[in-house]
């Protein structure tokens, strides 16, 4: 007997563990049974007269659906009991029901609120991962995805779908025609990677939280079912370039990576040296406004490179796309080739519109064709702070600079010279000094700016969870330099690495145009290489330090100056010297916000210009001097 109430205790378990829809149908089977037994006993006793069973099976059905019903029932004792207890059961059962349909309700809410539900979208971008670098990466999809009629977003991370809904909607109000999907899920999970649908997807950005969670996070992707035949976009970041090797392996050539640390460097190199050219990364990464485009464009088909150049009023030829080579300024003389695509600055892939028969008025007069002296002499930097990234700006900086430059670091690290020597590095042009000082105390300050550096790196401390704390303390160094530099008439340039974007309208009142945003730039990059895989090649071609880069060149070398001149002839001036003008900036702007400092990317070809001698050229070569 007691066998028998386990067996029966753990068969009504599994019952209630199959969910509301096999309880329903248990219920109603109750019900059916009930009915049956009551009707079979008033039609064997013929309590009513004139009834068959299928009639009272009727009876009784709509006594449980309406227990008024019995006030009319009127025979002998056999029946009204009979119907009596079918009323009673009905209530029971409807009562048990309504519990249940309420439970199931809630349920399927809690199931939706966890999203876990699949999604099905089409040709919808992927975003696998949480992290304050989805907020930007959101806002420049949405932007991309501005002149479609409907686009999808669809996030999935180790979050509550309800608090992912809530902070987007916080921090991007306006969503346009885009339209954002989340869902609760790992991205190293392979059940959880067939909620986003990504078979049916057009890209997939990975954001993960270490070089190891990435490699997992990109080997569950390319084995998800049906994505493993499927060709699209893949993008995400490695840390750490020595594992970009296994990285590859893992992917088996379907991902598209960046590598943070190096590309960081990279821009914190050029930037330092160059003021103003952080703004022009930005202009050319983000969406607004002036962006890179890889397009067909037939008509320049048989036309060398060189004549292309003034084929765009609108738009800047930067390169040529072959098969699947991008190269960035290519030989003047090369023949672009039915099939290859072109590399361009524009404000959007539309207006990439070769005009064949443009012509403009080259004013040969405002050329410049005296030789100028190189300007090549040993510079002195500063870098204040140490992070990850130190020792990569550090090797950079000693591919551009002169030979004999000078670089000192600062940082209150004890003996942070030792982590310089643990990286094995090499140096050829620069000669290197380390001081462990508290870079936020002004007497520091002021005994190291005595030393007439011109350039000044200043680092954010990454090894901590407070970034509000470290971009503080960046905040209070660039308020001493600024002072200083007031103070003294001393004229040095300054870039900054920001953690937090929010911080940095608090840091332009140090008067410091050059902000690098670490977590923007690669977040810019993520959502333009979902776009275009083929510009990570392009990137990585433009931050590096062999072939061309964007440099800062003295207008003076190209064009004379107080000489008002088209566009066109600035182009012409630059092509002339094997390189390609993308833009200029105006030094009697560069304190000025609301003119983006003095920087313009991507002019029309017919703008009148005027330059003086201080005035630069931002132009795409292979040398500075």
């Amino acid at each position: 007997m007691i066998l028998n109430k386990n067996k029966l205790r753990y068969m009504f378990d599994n019952l209630m563990s199959k969910g509301t829809l096999a309880l329903i149908g248990c219920l109603a089977l109750i019900t059916t049974v009930v009915i049956a037994i009551m009707s079979l006993i008033v039609w064997a006793t013929h309590s009513l007269s004139g009834a068959d069973f299928p009639k009272l099976m009727w009876m009784g059905f709509m006594r449980t659906l309406d227990s008024g019903t019995i006030t009319g029932d009127t025979g002998n004792g056999i029946f009204v009991t009979s119907m009596l207890i079918i009323t009673l059961a009905g209530i029971l059962v409807f009562s048990i029901l309504i519990g249940l349909l309420t439970t199931g309700l809630q349920d399927m809410m809690d199931s939706l609120r966890k999203g876990r539900s699949k999604v099905i979208e089409n040709n919808h971008t992927i975003i696998l991962g949480w992290s304050d670098q989805i907020f930007t990466i959101i806002s420049e999809l949405i932007e991309a995805n501005s002149n479609l009629k409907k686009s999808c977003i669809v996030v999935m991370g180790n979050k509550d779908k309800i608090e992912m809904d809530d902070e987007i909607r916080s921090r991007i109000p306006d969503t346009g025609h885009t339209r954002i999907v989340c869902r609760t899920g790992n991205p190293i999970d392979v059940n959880d990677m067939r909620i986003v649908n990504m078979a049916d997807s057009r890209s997939l950005i990975l954001i993960e939280d270490s070089d190891a969670n990435t490699i997992k996070a990109v080997l569950a992707i390319v084995n998800t079912d049906g994505v493993k035949d499927k060709d699209f976009t893949i993008v995400t970041v490695l840390n750490d370039e020595k594992n970009l090797e296994v990285a590859q392996i893992a992917s088996q050539g379907r991902v598209e990576y960046i590598l943070y640390n190096s590309i960081i460097s990279r821009i914190m190199a050029q930037t330092c040296r160059q003021p103003g050219i952080s703004a022009v990364y930005l202009e050319l990464l983000d969406y607004d406004g002036d962006e890179m485009y890889i397009t067909p464009c037939p008509a320049l088909t048989g036309r060398t490179f060189g004549d292309a150049l003034l084929c765009f009023e609108d738009s800047t030829l930067m390169g040529v796309k072959h098969g699947e080579t991008t190269q960035l300024k290519p030989a003047m003389d090369y023949v672009i080739e039915e099939g290859d695509e072109i590399i361009t600055i524009s404000e959007d892939d539309d207006k990439v519109v070769a005009q064949l028969t443009a012509s403009y008025t080259i004013m040969e007069d405002a050329l410049e064709t005296a030789v100028m002296p190189s300007s090549a002499i040993p510079e002195q930097i500063l870098i204040l702070g140490w992070n990850e990234n130190a020792a990569a700006i550090i090797t950079e900086l000693d591919n551009y600079v002169p030979k004999g430059s000078f670089l000192a670091v600062a940082s209150d690290i004890e003996d942070v010279g030792e982590l310089w020597n643990k990286t094995g590095r090499t140096l050829t042009n620069l000669q290197v000094e380390f001081y462990s000082d508290d870079v936020t105390d002004r007497k520091v300050l002021n005994a190291l700016m005595a030393k007439n550096f011109q350039h000044v790196v200043l680092l954010s401390d990454k090894n901590t969870d407070d970034i509000q704390k470290s971009d503080a303390n960046t905040l209070i160094t660039l308020l001493h330099l600024r002072d200083i530099a007031e103070k003294t008439d001393y004229v040095f340039n300054t870039v900054s690495e920001m953690l937090d974007n929010r911080n940095r309208q608090l840091a332009e009142v140090a008067k410091v145009n050059d902000f690098i945003i670490s977590e923007k730039i690669i977040s810019l990059m993520l959502a333009q290489i979902s776009e275009n895989k083929y510009l990570g090649p392009v990137f990585q071609d433009l931050f590096d330090a062999d072939g061309s880069e964007i440099y800062m060149k003295p207008a003076r070398n190209y064009i004379k100056k107080d000489i008002p001149v088209n566009f066109a002839t600035v182009v012409e001036a630059a092509k002339r010297k094997d390189e390609i003008v993308i833009g200029y900036k105006i030094m009697s702007q560069q304190n000025d916000r609301s003119k983006a400092f003095g920087i313009y990317t991507n002019p029309k070809k017919s703008t009148e210009v005027t330059f003086t001698d201080e005035d630069m050229l931002i132009v795409l070569a292979e040398e500075q001097f």
